[in-house]
Parts: C-alpha cells; structure tokens; sequence
C-alpha cells in the first residue's frame, strides 16, 4: 500500500505544502479582486459618487496572503507555540519531565532524527502536539496533563506517535495548515464588514443620478459567489484540515509502534485519553488537527458514527489497529460498528 512507503509519503506531504500555500495565496487574492469586480462592477453606471476603479481590495489582500504565507513558513511553529502559551523545557524541574526529556532522547534515537525542541503547555487535559518545518527544527509539546496521566511506556507510545509526524513530513503540512486556518478566518471576519457597503453599492439605481434601475445583475451574481465564498471559507478549510489529519494519524500510529516495537503502549494511552472528554482550553480550534486527539469535546468525535465531527479518526478504529499489530484481538468490537 502506498501509506506503507514512508519515503512517498514524505514526498507527498513536501507537494501538497506547496500547493496548500498556492492554494491559499490565489484564495486569498479571490477574495480581494472577486470584492473589487463586484463593486466595480455595482458603481460603473452610476451618474454620482463613488465609483470603484482601483482594485485596493486584492492588492492589500494579496499582499497580506503572501506576507502570511512567508511567516507561516518562517514562524508558523512558534505561532502556534505561542498561542499554546507553551514553555520550553531546558532543565527538567520534576521527575515527570526528566521522564519526558529522557522519552524524547530515546525516541530521536530509535526514529533517527535530531531531538526537538520539547515545551510544556499548561493544560490539565491530557495531549500532545508536534510542529515545525522539518525534523532540523522540529517541536514537541505535551499538556501537564498528559505527565500526571501517563506512565513511562505510554508517554513512550505518544512521543514516538509525534516523532513519526516529523519524520513524515506532517508537521509541516499541519503547521501551513494552522496558520492559514487562522488567516482565512481573519479575512474572512474582515471582509464581512464589506457587507453592508456592498448591499449599497449593488443598488446604483438608487443614486440621485439615475443609474440602471434595480442594479447590474452581473454585479449582483459576482458579488452573491464572492460573499458566499467568505461565508464557506472556514468550514471547507477546517474541513480540509481535519480530512489530511484523519489520514495522517493512522500512519503516526504505525510509524511509532515501529519505533517503540510496543503498539499497546500507544493503545493504552489513547484509551486514557480518551476517557478524559474534556477539552484542551490552551490550543485553539484552528490547531486541533495537531493534537495526538482532538483537544475540543471527545463525546461525539470519538465515535466511528460521528467521523466527519471531529479532526481525528475514531479513536476506536485506531485502537483496533494497534491491537492487530500486536496480534491482539479487538476488546470491544461493538464500538466499530456504531
């Protein structure tokens, strides 16, 4: 199977970061010359006022694309770090992470990749996350929960999960994917504003003028698909985001029990974290998709009948997989068929 040759998936998750970043640039710039022909297109024929010639729109909002594309990919890491209120750990304060640092060290080892960089988030909900552009600059950031709730072998069967994200490439792909999360939402907040002046400016037969009564139907249509973009924006890119992150789990969940060569450690630390069905206050919506599980509420996500609800597949699915790679027979079978 192709998600077997860890080396295609590699390659596959460098291309998609770059059409996930064209992707977004030309989006974005939709969003800024779709205004800009609408409102050109409503004020052309008016006698009076305003009329809109100049794009401003796009070239501001193409402009701010490409500056959030760069700093996604310079600092989208500590971006997401930061919003996390994260804190690195460089000397182990308490026997927990001793533990952890000495985890990590040891995962690095058996993945054959350099240590990262490795935070403690303030967090009493149990979870983890790893980001960065590549395993030279590379993060790993657990919850204080996650140290209180785990033993040595689980915590193992985490860190080796996020080590086979860096190895893979995902970090990458998911950090691209958080911050552009972030600035689509953002834009989209911002052009909603325009709402109002462009329900106006798409009535020039209204100006005392005398434009064409009841408006330029194209202007109309244009600016009809460019707000519903604004409105469908964030859904499609959560959306988006949650599809690769399903996908992207199962292969971290193989790649690290290859690592640990202990798939249960895994399976019994998710099974305790998804027993806590709390959520993880301290990382934002836009970044769930980096999580080990999903940081929102886990009732409904959790369950194989509510795939589509959460940014992660069925925690029941992965664990039935771990356990068949330790030849184990699934405990409870009934789960995968609700």
């Amino acid at each position: 199977m192709t998600d077997s040759n860890l080396f295609e998936q590699q390659a596959k998750n460098r291309r998609r970061s770059a059409w996930l970043t064209a992707g977004f640039v030309v989006f974005t710039a939709w969003v800024g010359f779709g205004g800009d022909l609408g409102i050109y297109l409503a004020t052309k024929d008016a006698q009076e006022g305003y009329r809109h010639v100049v794009p401003i729109i796009g070239l501001v909002l193409s402009l701010l694309a490409g500056t959030i594309a760069w700093r996604s990919w310079a600092h989208g890491a500590e971006q997401v770090l930061r919003a996390a209120a994260a804190s690195e750990l460089v000397e182990p304060a308490t026997p927990e992470q001793a533990r952890l640092v000495n985890v990590v060290e040891e995962m690095a080892i058996a993945s054959g990749l350099p240590k990262p960089r490795v935070w403690i988030v303030p967090d009493s909900d149990p979870n983890a996350f790893a980001t960065g552009k590549d395993p030279t600059s590379a993060h790993v950031a657990v919850t204080e929960g996650l140290l209180a709730t785990l033993d040595r072998d689980e915590l193992q069967g985490v860190v080796a999960h996020e080590m086979a994200h860096i190895r893979n490439y995902d970090i990458r792909l998911m950090t691209l994917l958080a911050a552009m999360i972030g600035a689509i939402l953002i834009a989209s907040d911002l052009m909603r504003n325009f709402i109002r002046y462009g329900g106006r400016l798409g009535r020039p037969g209204s100006s005392r003028g005398g434009g064409k009564k009841g408006g330029n139907p194209l202007a109309l249509v244009v600016l009809g698909i460019w707000l519903l973009t604004l409105i469908v924006a964030p859904l499609v890119t959560r959306l988006l985001a949650m599809s690769v992150s399903r996908k992207r789990e199962f292969l971290a969940d193989a790649t690290g029990a290859q690592f640990t060569r202990n798939p249960m450690a895994l399976a019994s630390a998710l099974e305790k974290l998804e027993a806590a069905v709390g959520a993880t206050r301290s990382i934002a919506k836009g970044a769930a998709h980096m999580c080990i599980v999903d940081p929102g509420q886990r009732v409904l996500g959790g369950k194989a009948g509510f795939r589509g609800l959460g940014s992660h597949p069925p925690i029941s699915e992965r664990l039935a997989r771990l356990r068949a790679m330790s030849f184990l027979p699934n405990r409870s079978p009934a789960v995968l068929s609700e």
